[in-house]
């Protein structure tokens, strides 16, 4: 399978806009740029598309993990706060925190400890990122 996304960018960095399109179409032409990336002006940028990834991702992996243990979750909600930093050598994505609650009849504490650090590793988008990954996670009644 593969799947494509792209960009189009005119102009500087500061005073610069783009627009950024899926194959699906799910996203056509949204707008981007430093403001919308530095200054939470309306549009999207990188990092919250990347939090939208990898809180999908996971939680179609926790899914996954669930029904390997016949269990099926009534709701997954996942969060993924990106974390951007400057550092010495530029910008980089640092961390992601995942924010997870969950209602999953019939699961005990501990199966939902281990499917969801299972999930946490074992995503694609987490193999993916090089960033820390931590993961506040709650079973819900």
């Amino acid at each position: 399978m593969k799947r494509s996304g792209s960009a189009h960018w005119t102009g500087d960095l500061k005073s610069g806009k783009g627009t950024v399109s899926t194959q699906s179409g799910v996203l056509k032409e949204n707008p981007y740029g430093f403001n919308t990336r530095f200054e939470d002006q309306p549009g999207t940028n990188p990092e919250e598309l990347i939090g939208a990834a990898h809180a999908s991702c996971f939680s179609m992996a926790l899914s996954m993990i669930l029904g390997d243990h016949d269990l099926t979750a009534d709701s997954i909600d996942t969060k993924a706060d990106v974390k951007l930093e400057k550092l010495d050598d530029g910008f980089a994505v640092t961390g992601v925190h995942l924010t997870l609650k969950a209602k999953i009849p019939g699961a005990t504490q501990a199966q939902f400890e281990e499917a969801t650090s299972a999930a946490k590793t074992g995503c694609p988008i987490s193999k993916l990122l090089k960033a820390e990954i931590t993961l506040d996670a709650e079973l819900v009644s």
